[in-house]
This record gives C-alpha cells, sequence and structure tokens, in this order.
C-alpha cells in the first residue's frame, strides 16, 4: 500500500510538472521595473532562449514555468539592461593603455604622470594620454608645450583634452606632422601666442597629429574592446551606442561578437570620414542581435570647455572668438542628402548654439519626405530659445547629463547670462520632442551610469552641489531618467522591440541592484553599485565576493 501511494505521489508531482513550460531562468521575488508602456512593476519573470518569455507575480511564473535555473532575488531592484546612448566605448578601451590625466588638478599633475608613465613603459616610442582639462587648475589657462619639450626632446607626445576636442603636444610630435607657424587648417584652431606655437591644437588640426601616430596592432584593438566591455558590465551596461567607428574596427567587434567573445551590444555610429560613407552607405545597413549598423556620427563643432564649440555671438570670456564649424552648413546639407538618401540615421555633435542649428535647419530641409528617421543631435548643449522646436518626432535629443554638473562651474563664463538658460535644458528637450537619450559620453564622463541618474534628477555634482540643484527647473523625472536610459535609448536606435524593457520577446538583458533607485534618497544615488549583469539571460558579471 505504501509503494503504491508513494508511486502516486510520484506520478502526480511528474505530471504537474510536466504541464509547465520548460525555460532556461525563473526570477522570483524581485522588486522589478519593466519599464512598459505602462510603468507596471512584477516580481518575477521566465527566460528562455535568451529572451524573456513572461512577467507576472513570483505565484504566477513559478506555477506556469518550470527552470534548470530559479533564482531568488530576495527582494532586490532589477531594471532592463541599461544603454548608454552616447559613448565611445573603444574609446574607453584605448584610454585603458594610455597615461591616465582624468583629475589632474595642475599642468604639474599632468607632467608628473606623464613622467611616471614613460618610465614605466621605457619601450613607448610614442607617449600618448588622456584627461587633463585646464578648467579644473588654480590657472584655466591653456598649458604649453615647453616643459613637455625639455621632459621629451627625441620623443614625440600628445596629451589629448578630456573632452577630446584638444590636443597638448610637444614639439617632437609637430615635427613630424609638419606643423608649422605657417600651418593653415580650417575647423578648429593651432593655438598660437605672440605668433608661436603653444602645442595646444583644437579640432581639426588634431588630425595631423593621428596621422603620424603609431597604428593599433590588432591585438591591442581586441584588448582594448575587451577591457571597456569588462567595466562597462561592471555597471549594468548591456548595449553602448558608439558615436564615431571606423569600418576596421566595426568589423573586429562583429567577429569578436560572432566568436562569442565580446556580448556587449553595440549601436556603432560610422565616423563621417568618405571610406567608411562609400562602404556603408553603399552595402546597406548592418543588423545582428549584437550590432547594428545604420548611423552616421558627424562633428558640428568642437566642444565648450576648449572654446571650439561655434557660437552664434562671440564667447563671453574672449572678445572676438566665436568657436568653428569642423562640418560647415554647406556641407551639413549634402552630407544629410546623402544619409537620408542611404536610409541612414544622422546624428550630429552639436555643443554651440550655431551648430546646433545648422544641424537642425540641414535636418529639417533633408526630411521633409521622411516618416520616421530618429535623426539625433548628440549633445544639444546650448540651444537659442527659438531652435527648441526643431525638436519633434523626426529630431531626437541625445544628451549626457553630467556634462551640466561638470561644466557648471564655468560654462556662464563662456556664454553669458542670457545664452546659459538654453544650455543643458534637458526637461525643455523632452517636452518638444517627448523623449530625451542619456548617456554619459564616456570616456569624457565616468562610465558610471549612477552618476548620469543623479545629475539627471538632482542636477548635483558627487559633492552634492549645489544646494537645490543647477538650473533644476530642467531636472527630469526618476521615471523619466530610467525611461532614457533604457526604452527611449533603444527607440532612438530602432530597437524598442528587441530591448529597453522587460517583455516578452524581448532580449533578457537585465541589471540587478541591492537597493530601490527609484525611491531611495536622492543624494545615494551616486554610491548605487551593481550585484549582477546578464545578457541574454546569461550572467556576465556579478560583483566580487
Amino acid at each position: 500500500m505504501i509503494k503504491h501511494t508513494l508511486f502516486a505521489l510520484i506520478f502526480l508531482a511528474f505530471l504537474s510538472c510536466s504541464e509547465k513550460e520548460q525555460v532556461d531562468l525563473i526570477i522570483t521575488n524581485g522588486n522589478i521595473y519593466t519599464v512598459d508602456t505602462a510603468f507596471s512593476k512584477a516580481e518575477a519573470f521566465a527566460v528562455k532562449d535568451g529572451r524573456f518569455v513572461a512577467t507576472g507575480t513570483t505565484e504566477e511564473i513559478t506555477k506556469a514555468y518550470t527552470a534548470l535555473k530559479t533564482i531568488d532575488a530576495v527582494g532586490q531592484t532589477i531594471l532592463p539592461g541599461l544603454i548608454d546612448g552616447h559613448c565611445h566605448f573603444y574609446g574607453l578601451g584605448q584610454n585603458i593603455q594610455v597615461v591616465d590625466l582624468v583629475g589632474t588638478a595642475s599642468y604639474d599633475e599632468v607632467l608628473e604622470r606623464v613622467a611616471a608613465f614613460a618610465k614605466a613603459n621605457p619601450s613607448k616610442t610614442f607617449v600618448r594620454g588622456r584627461g587633463w582639462d585646464q578648467n579644473d587648475w588654480e590657472v584655466k589657462e591653456f598649458p604649453t608645450k615647453e616643459r613637455l619639450d625639455a621632459m621629451f626632446p627625441d620623443i614625440p607626445v600628445a596629451l589629448e583634452r578630456v573632452d577630446g576636442h584638444a590636443y597638448l603636444v610637444n614639439q617632437k610630435a609637430l615635427d613630424m606632422a609638419n606643423i608649422t607657424t605657417e600651418t593653415q587648417v580650417s575647423g578648429g584652431e593651432i593655438v598660437k601666442v605672440n605668433g608661436k606655437i603653444t602645442g595646444v591644437l583644437v579640432d581639426k588640426p588634431q588630425q595631423m597629429i593621428d596621422a603620424v601616430m603609431p597604428q593599433a596592432s590588432k591585438d591591442q584593438n581586441i584588448n582594448s574592446l575587451m577591457g571597456a566591455q569588462e567595466v562597462c558590465f561592471s555597471y549594468g551596461l548591456t548595449t553602448v551606442n558608439d558615436a564615431g567607428l571606423d569600418k576596421e574596427i566595426i568589423e573586429l567587434i562583429d567577429s569578436l561578437q560572432t566568436a562569442g567573445d565580446l556580448q556587449m551590444r553595440v549601436y556603432a555610429m560610422i565616423s563621417n570620414t568618405p571610406k567608411n560613407l562609400d562602404h556603408y552607405l553603399t552595402t546597406g545597413k548592418l543588423k545582428t542581435d549584437y550590432l547594428n549598423v545604420r548611423s552616421v556620427k558627424v562633428y558640428g563643432d568642437g566642444a565648450l570647455g576648449s572654446r571650439g564649440a561655434a557660437l552664434r555671438q562671440e564667447y563671453s570670456d574672449k572678445e572676438g572668438h566665436f568657436g568653428a564649424m569642423i562640418t560647415p552648413a554647406d556641407e551639413m546639407n549634402a552630407l544629410a542628402k546623402r544619409i537620408v538618401r542611404a536610409g541612414y540615421q544622422m546624428n550630429t555633435h552639436a555643443i554651440g548654439d550655431s551648430a546646433n542649428v545648422v544641424a537642425l535647419r540641414a535636418y529639417k530641409e533633408a526630411l521633409k519626405t521622411t516618416d520616421d528617421p530618429r535623426w539625433k543631435i548628440e549633445h544639444a548643449q546650448v540651444v537659442s530659445a527659438q531652435d527648441f522646436d526643431y525638436f519633434g518626432d523626426k529630431i531626437l535629443p541625445s544628451v549626457q547629463p553630467t556634462h551640466a554638473t561638470s561644466d557648471m562651474y564655468w560654462a556662464e563664463e563662456r556664454v553669458g547670462a542670457e545664452r546659459i538658460k538654453g544650455a543643458y535644458a534637458y526637461k525643455d528637450l523632452l517636452n518638444k520632442s517627448g523623449k530625451v537619450i542619456l548617456g554619459t559620453d564616456f570616456p569624457v564622463e565616468q562610465v558610471n551610469p549612477f552618476y548620469t541618474f543623479y545629475a539627471a534628477v538632482a542636477r548635483k555634482d558627487l559633492k552634492q552641489y549645489p544646494e537645490g540643484g543647477y538650473q533644476i527647473e530642467n531636472a527630469l523625472t526618476r521615471e523619466e531618467t530610467l525611461k532614457g536610459m533604457t526604452i527611449w535609448s533603444a527607440y532612438s536606435n530602432f530597437e524598442e522591440d528587441e530591448k529597453g524593457s522587460i517583455e516578452p520577446g524581448k532580449f533578457a538583458d537585465f541589471v540587478i541592484l541591492p537597493k530601490d533607485i527609484m525611491t531611495i534618497p536622492e543624494d545615494e544615488i551616486p554610491a548605487m553599485y551593481v550585484n549582477d549583469t546578464y545578457v541574454g539571460g546569461k550572467r556576465v558579471y556579478t560583483i566580487p565576493k
């Protein structure tokens, strides 16, 4: 009798399990923000073949599904995989291999770090660094090359400003690039004092230095990409929008993804070069589960910090200086028409009010007969009051909230009290466009997306300055911010049907946080960290125990 009873219980248990759908992973007891249309919450979800198959309560999911692996989230917060709407993924990896100058408090400290790097890397035939920012120094002026020349008379040195829009180079590098006092380059500036070259090159002249730098090997490029992936996964990023890549790097990314080595999903904007345009605008879009190539990154102007941003009126702190267009209006117009004919998206770096209006006018003209282009203005940093109306369904703003909190100490000195009203105006841009795309612009800023979140909602830097927030009227709500880092960024990439929210049919990309970022005290947001990151239902990062 006992045997018959035991057999019946086993049979019933088997029958019960057989009625459930087999999946690969179930997450239960979570505080899950799905970021669906209703911004609804859930407790659990099921994953099969790398995609979400259902969301609901823990009871609903466990009754309907059985899994090879079940994880009890014990109340932790779960978000869709975070998307960085504008960054330099490959550039981050490259920076890992050069002198880190971020946070230097003086030119003396810059030189100290460069000297230490050169001593530790005696085989280097060209010393490179990135991250200095004269606005953080007591003397807020561009450095000059004399001391660099004395330290490195025979080895070329190129030190990139934090925003990527200026180099400080020594005489050896200038000689290699054949840059003299007679050299003329439009779209930037070879900075001179009393007729002598200082070593600072702003925007276009940097390309002359790039041309004489040693090219990275394939192994070095692989190391760059893999190193950047490790950093990004640790911050919960599962998709990155790389703002400007060449064909060779895109093809390397594709090959590494195909081999399963690179699991980061990449929205690759091709750099605006003849070679890239001739290839991609002819062959068309490239789309896999991990790589999306359908957009062109164009530089309208330079950066505000280096006074390369193109302004309608002169800089408030430099008489007679207006910055410069990297891509002049006539070229911008022709390029926009070419890109729209190819069915590609155009994403234009525009910092100054002049660059913004040039790009916006070119977009409006080119997009007259196109229904759903989702073209983006990258940064949209200083916009004239009358130009906000250009933004809408066809033209989206892609902004980086930490730029506001980094620049707030000096931005008004550059543009004055009136123009600053249209600067870093994220809420105003959202009200016009209905969506705002959020990113970091790393390695210009930190990779950490929680700094982005904090800057967007609190409008403060990591020192919790200023009290009450910087231009707080342009703060975003937490819901708007999360959407800007997930579903709205996915939408801007034409990928809203496959990522950006936790919904059936979408890639099972998600991140597990120890606390609820939507409800914790505002000033605790920057301390948020990631416990686990998943891509396609597979864990790609877990916090070291």
